[in-house]
């Protein structure tokens, strides 16, 4: 004797497939940047620096730099934007640090440039980890796009704040210049014309 539809099998609607799928994408959309943070976070933690970098636009960065370069004396120190070259040298001869290790970079335009114009140049010294070292307001904009540019490169950043004593800077800036880092990634282009277009107006 057979035995018939005791247990029919029910076909899910296309709607209901298609929200499990949408859903199911949701959590994975936020589940792997936590998980990709969260891996350079704990490789940030073991390793060890192999160069100084130091983003210009406040003289108290680079004058914080030279002496904490006294306490790395091998590091190479990378310096992108900043006071003038003149100054700037004379900051580092002044703390007795080799200037043969200054590298300093003119090209960058704003924060997001000062991690693309050196990144390539980094990786091809071979460093995959540095120091970065800027304002303490500054600071979470600058990791969240040197986590993202500098991390496109496999090079891993441990932040150093410098105390300025001014507000941190509002978190849109992060959000903002966090997009343009991806943009840059993804594309290339870095968003720099756009950004000006837009406060020109």
């Amino acid at each position: 004797m057979r035995v018939q539809g005791v247990f029919p099998l029910t076909k899910r609607s296309p709607k209901k497939a298609f929200y499990s799928f949408t859903r199911r994408l949701l959590w994975l959309t936020i589940l792997l940047p936590i998980l990709w943070i969260s891996y350079r976070e704990i490789n940030n933690y073991f390793v060890e620096p192999q160069a100084i970098f130091v983003l210009g636009g406040a003289t108290g960065r680079e004058d914080f730099a030279a002496e904490f370069a006294q306490q790395h004396p091998e590091l190479p120190i990378w310096i992108s934007g900043g006071s003038n070259p003149e100054y700037t040298y004379g900051i580092f001869s002044d703390a007795g640090i080799n200037l043969k290790q200054i590298h300093i970079d003119r090209e960058a335009v704003d924060t997001v440039t000062n991690f693309t114009t050196l990144v390539d140049k980094l990786k091809a010294k071979g460093i995959h980890s540095v120091y970065l070292i800027t304002s303490d307001y500054h600071m979470r904009r600058a990791k969240t796009i040197g986590e993202i540019i500098f991390g496109s490169r496999g090079i891993y950043i441990k932040p150093i704040a410098v105390h300025s004593g001014q507000t941190v800077e509002p978190w849109q800036k992060a959000v903002r210049d966090g997009g343009r880092a991806i943009l840059w990634v993804t594309t290339g282009y870095s968003g720099s014309t756009l950004k000006q277009h837009f406060h020109s107006h």
